[in-house]
């Protein structure tokens, strides 16, 4: 593995928001312009906040934890991952958060993508919108009791649904109690 980490890194293709690079025999991809992502874990009431949305990579609609890039736009460069946690969670659920709070920096999958995000426990929700996304994103917003997150899971893969492997965050207590 020295041979790899110590190799020039090498940009085998570049589009718009992906970039395929390779580094001794690893090939991965990141994110263009080193963009990052926020996902947000609003739970308040009993209650977690989910979203379902078609994921093109997937071919089918996925259940998801809220999230978004930070700084995807022009002139946003700068954004903070608090600011852009914000902002998505009401563009997609329709809810805005009194308190954000940052829960660290976390890979999804790093034997494959080199893209972080950063976890942001969302606190003192008020529903203001519909949510749903924007631009088109068409994205359902749910709201699941926490009781019952196992039967909404399950019920989601039945109807051939992919599920976010961050929903571990919430099933995991369950799954070690077998």
């Amino acid at each position: 593995m020295t041979a790899d980490r110590d190799a020039p890194e090498h940009i085998r293709w570049e589009g718009d928001w992906i970039v395929a690079k390779q580094r001794g025999r690893w090939e991965y991809v990141s994110r263009a312009r080193s963009i990052r992502a926020a996902v947000i874990l609003a739970v308040e009431d009993g209650h977690v906040l989910l979203v379902e949305q078609y994921r093109v990579p997937l071919g089918r609609t996925c259940i998801e934890l809220p999230a978004g890039l930070i700084g995807d736009d022009d002139g946003a460069e700068d954004e903070s991952p608090l600011a852009a946690a914000g902002r998505e969670l009401e563009e997609e659920t329709g809810y805005r958060a009194a308190t954000l709070e940052d829960a660290g920096e976390f890979w999804s999958s790093p034997g494959m993508v080199s893209e972080s995000f950063t976890l942001v426990q969302a606190r003192g929700l008020t529903k203001t919108g519909e949510g749903g996304g924007v631009g088109g994103e068409d994205i359902t917003a749910h709201r699941v009791p926490l009781a019952g997150i196992e039967d909404f899971v399950a019920s989601a893969r039945a109807e051939g649904k992919a599920v976010d492997v961050k929903l571990l965050l919430l099933l995991g207590a369950g799954l070690l109690r077998g």
